[in-house]
Order: structure tokens, then sequence, then C-alpha cells
């Protein structure tokens, strides 16, 4: 059997104020192209079709008829919700696409109503696939007392929970079926991409990679957004994104996963870029210097650290030069004082890092309490 593992579309992302639908169009054809060339047996959208829980129309526009397209020729097609996606969207999705023969799941299931599937694949092995959509602490709550039908324990961490969730999809994994789970969430052992979503990736959002039972023989993994093998007690990928979403991204390579698996085998994997969207980097020197890079940047997202003395007009001549500058700063040699206090102020510190300053600065550092406000800002912000 063979399965195309992606993840991490971030459909309807802006760059700066930059619309990326034409990439993002590129992209998903790509993979499309991908699973008609490789002929794969299932695709597996491992969460974060969108880039926002409010997908615009367009964004929309361009995911549907994706997903349709990857099912042609009679391919299981299973998406789940990752944690920028709007888990009740999905839900919506779910009963229309499933009818056209893709699975989604936006929200948790009991492996009997939807969270384990059993399908026979096109290749004839019989599967079993355990689909755990990312869950936030309130609905990992929830989430455990639908499985057990009653109130659960309010102390047991994230990791526990969510260990606790995959034993129980899982359970009905045999000797004789390819045993498949996927997921969206950070595995502690995981590097980041560059572009996750801070306060969904940390502290006590981390479970562990032995929740995986050693009888799966692939766990296809969304959220980190660098293409990556964990170590585990059996084959443990994160597909990485096929775009890259920022500029914290441009060392990665974008791509997808091509997975070839058979009952009682562990999964052999291999890597395939994905090569449609622009490129980005961060380019520095002065404006000749910049001026001499230009070729060969034409068709790249630049961010430019320019080393010349602030002026009027000086960020419009840098984009005259480099038409892909997205984001102009000056060098720090350049800046004049005032500039350099403004950058440490609060116009470009996040919620996170505000609430770490105060607690230093009036002597309560506390990383518990740290820990509660990161879950707090999540549970508030989406």
């Amino acid at each position: 059997m063979k399965i195309l593992h992606t993840a991490d579309w971030h459909v309807g992302k802006v760059l700066k104020g930059r619309t990326r639908v034409d990439e993002h169009r590129a992209v998903l054809g790509e993979l499309v192209d991908l699973a008609r060339r490789e002929d794969v047996d299932a695709v597996i959208v491992a969460g974060d079709l969108f880039d926002t829980s409010a997908p615009t129309p367009e964004a929309q526009s361009l995911v549907l008829p994706t997903l349709m397209r990857l099912r042609e020729d009679g391919r299981d097609v299973v998406v789940l919700a990752g944690n920028h996606d709007h888990p009740q969207l999905l839900e919506v999705y779910r009963p229309v696409l499933g009818a056209l023969g893709i699975h989604v799941v936006g929200t948790f299931r009991r492996p009997d109503q939807g969270g384990t599937l059993a399908f026979r694949a096109r290749s004839g092995e019989d599967v079993r696939l355990a689909v755990l959509p990312f869950l936030s602490h309130r609905y990992v709550v929830r989430a455990a007392e639908v499985l057990t039908g009653g109130a659960t324990d309010h102390n047991r961490d994230y990791a526990a929970r969510i260990g606790l969730l995959i034993g129980a999809l899982t359970k009905g994994f045999s000797a004789g079926t390819v045993n498949l789970v996927t997921t969206h969430g950070t595995l502690p052992s995981g590097t980041f991409g560059g572009g996750e979503r801070e306060a969904q990736s940390i502290f006590s959002y981390y479970f562990e990679a032995t929740a995986f039972p050693v009888s799966t023989q692939y766990a296809a993994l969304g959220h980190l957004h660098r293409r990556q093998r964990v170590a585990g007690p059996c084959p443990i990928w994160y597909s990485g994104s096929p775009i890259a979403v920022d500029f914290g991204e441009e060392r990665n390579t974008p791509g997808a996963l091509l997975v070839n698996v058979e009952p009682g085998r562990p999964a052999v994997v291999l890597e395939a870029a994905i090569t449609s969207a622009r490129a980005m980097a961060t380019v520095r020197g002065t404006l000749g210097e910049l001026e001499a890079m230009a070729p060969g940047l034409e068709e790249t997202w630049l961010r430019v650290v320019v080393a010349e003395k602030p002026r009027p007009g000086l960020a419009e001549t840098v984009r005259s030069i480099l038409p892909g500058a997205l984001d102009v700063t000056l060098d720090e040699r350049f800046r004049p004082v005032r500039a350099v206090r403004a950058t440490g102020g609060t116009a470009t510190r996040g919620p996170m890092e505000l609430f770490h300053d105060y607690l230093t600065a009036t002597g309560r550092g506390d990383e518990q309490v740290e820990k509660l406000f990161h879950r707090l800002y999540d549970e508030v912000s989406g």
C-alpha cells in the first residue's frame, strides 16, 4: 500500500500583506500530480488545511476541489483538523465530503463513531487508521469524558490524556492489518520549522512518542513545519509544510512524504520535494550590494536588512531594486537610539513575551504561572 502524507497547507496565508493564492494553487496542483504520478492508494492530510479558523471563500475554493481531485481513481483520502482549522467547520464538511468517499474528522470521535477508520485499500490490504485531530486543553478533557462516559481526573496532564485517547483509538490494531495513526501535535524531540503557532506548540502541549503502540506501521503527523522523522516505538514522521509559511522557514525544504507499508512491517518512507512556491531568503547589505544581488532573486520573497543610514524613501528604494522585498529593516548599526528602543517595546513583542517580562521585572517569575498564562491565552485566542 502506498500513501501520500501531507499536512500544514495553511491555505489563505497572507505574507506581509501579499496574497499567496497563486502559490497555493500551484502547490496543491503539484500534490495532486504527485498522487497521480505515484499512483498512491491513500492520502492523509494531517491538519492545518487553512491558515485561519475562518477561511475565506477563496481559500475554501482551493482546498475542497483539491481534496476531490486527490480522491480520483478511488483513493482513500483522510483529513483531520489542525490547530489553525476550525473543527466545527470540518464537521460541516464531513457529511458532504463523506458522500464522495473523503473521510473528514474535525473533532474527537470514539473508535466506533469514526475515530478509527476501517477500509480495504485499492491495493488490497485491510487498513486500520486511528485519527486524532488537534485538541486544546479544554477539548482534550471533553474527549476523555466522551471516551470514558463520565467525569475524568482534571489533574491528569495533557500528554497522559493524549496517550489515553491514542490507546483507545488503536485498540483494534491486529497483526493482519495495516495499522496507521494520524494526529496533529507536538512531540518534544521534534524540530520546529519556524512558523508554528507558539502557544499551541510548547509547554503543556507536548505529548510523548510512546503514545503510539509498537503495532503501528506508520504515524503520520502534522503541526511541525519541518519534514522529519521522530524517534519512537514505530516509524513516526512529520511531513512538513509543502510551502514555507514565513521567513522563519526559509531554510526548510517544502515537500511531502511517500509511504510504502504492508501488514507486520515498518513503513518505508521516501521524501518528495514540492517546488512550486516561491523561495524565501534574508539578504543584507548596502544599496550597492543589494543591487549586485538582485539578478536571480526576482522570484524570491525577501527580508532585507539594509546597511545604510536612515533617510526618507529608503525602503521604497530597496523595493525598486528588489521587488520581492516584503520586509525592509535597518541594520542595527544604523538604527537611531529611539528606533532601537522602539523595537524592544510592546509593538513587536507578543503577549507571552510581555507577560514573561512583567513577571521578571516584578520579581514574580514562576514557570508554572507562565504555563497557565499560555494555556489561558490559547483558550481565548482560539
